[in-house]
């Protein structure tokens, strides 16, 4: 069975509804966005909204693909760094329940922490603490890691350390895996374009990027920027939200549409879209296909609040996935 391995920040979602947007002023947090913050500014975060809803769930981007892909019965892994506390005893044991293969390295730090502000709106602005997360280096990497995969799916907030993605990708390579690469927010492109360009030319073969993060990547309308992306990786995918997505490979561009969905929480949302179209492509579906499954799942997750779905919801999300397929 073809296995799909992640690699990204192990961070302990803290999913906060906001009554308005008034605390991301006075944080001067850009809606949207992610940023990333010290101990000390998240723990003011968290002191300012404890009157507010919040719940806690095992995150990060390339952690959140790899849950939904389990949760379709792919065989997983995943690969980051956490410490021996609470949210790192809690992000491990999720990886267990939820029959991953954990691959999780012991840091020094605390674990991180990623504060999903959620607005009234539904868009979420996170603020981040990696932590342990960030201890993940390439001295860690070794070509055992990636023995058995075929897939590896990596997300660009570990832009934080180059040599760490660039050894990352060149081991998967040289073991035969397939890399897909979600450009993961659209200030972290443009604050690393010059080295995402090189990254997704020289080793990417599926690049996933939203309609922001393409603009910042290319310049250009999605229409154009999914052609421009398809001539460095293999396939390219912008996502549009409520607009659907754009595919493409070779000269072909697919434009797949959205499910109707009741929309709380965008939290996720590309993430499951990504865990969708890679279960399609694990299966040998069309590109088209893909695109629809991925839809699936994207507008289940908007439905609830944070990136997890229940048992029902999965139940109806694979009923779903038959007609398609």
């Amino acid at each position: 069975m073809t296995k799909v391995l992640g690699m990204g920040n192990a961070l302990v979602d803290v999913m906060t509804q906001l009554d308005s947007e008034s605390l991301l002023q006075k944080f001067s947090l850009p809606k949207g966005s992610m940023q990333l913050v010290d101990e000390t500014f998240i723990e003011k975060i968290l002191n300012e909204t404890t009157h507010l809803k919040i719940g806690q769930s095992s995150g990060g981007s390339a952690a959140n693909v790899i849950h939904g892909l389990a949760s379709l019965g792919v065989k997983t892994g995943f690969l980051g760094k956490v410490s021996d506390d609470e949210f790192g005893n809690f992000f491990s044991s999720d990886l267990t329940n939820n029959g991953i293969e954990s691959k999780l390295f012991q840091g020094k730090a605390r674990s991180g922490i990623s504060m999903a502000l959620i607005s009234p709106d539904s868009e979420r602005t996170f603020a981040t603490h990696l932590g342990a997360a960030i201890e993940l280096n390439e001295s860690d990497l070794s070509e055992h890691v990636f023995s058995g995969y075929k897939y590896f799916h990596i997300e660009g907030y570990l832009v934080q350390n180059y040599s760490l993605i660039e050894k990352a990708v060149k081991l998967a390579k040289e073991s035969g895996l397939c890399v897909s690469l979600d450009l993961a927010s659209y200030n972290v492109v443009e604050e690393n374009i010059d080295f995402l360009k090189n990254l997704v030319s020289q080793y990417v073969d599926i690049v996933f990027a939203n309609e922001d993060e393409a603009k910042a990547y290319t310049g250009c309308d999605p229409e154009k920027a999914v052609e421009i992306l398809s001539l460095h990786a293999a396939i390219a995918v912008v996502k549009l939200g409520k607009k659907g997505s754009l595919i493409r490979r070779g000269n072909n561009t697919f434009r797949i549409g959205v499910v109707n969905a009741d929309c709380i929480d965008t939290t996720g949302a590309g993430d499951l879209y990504a865990a969708g179209f890679l279960y399609g492509l694990v299966n040998g579906l069309p590109l088209d296909k893909c695109g629809e499954i991925g839809s699936v799942l994207s507008g289940k997750v908007v439905e609830v609040v944070g990136a997890k779905l229940s048992r029902t919801h999965w139940t109806d999300i694979n009923k779903l996935i038959k007609k398609i397929v």
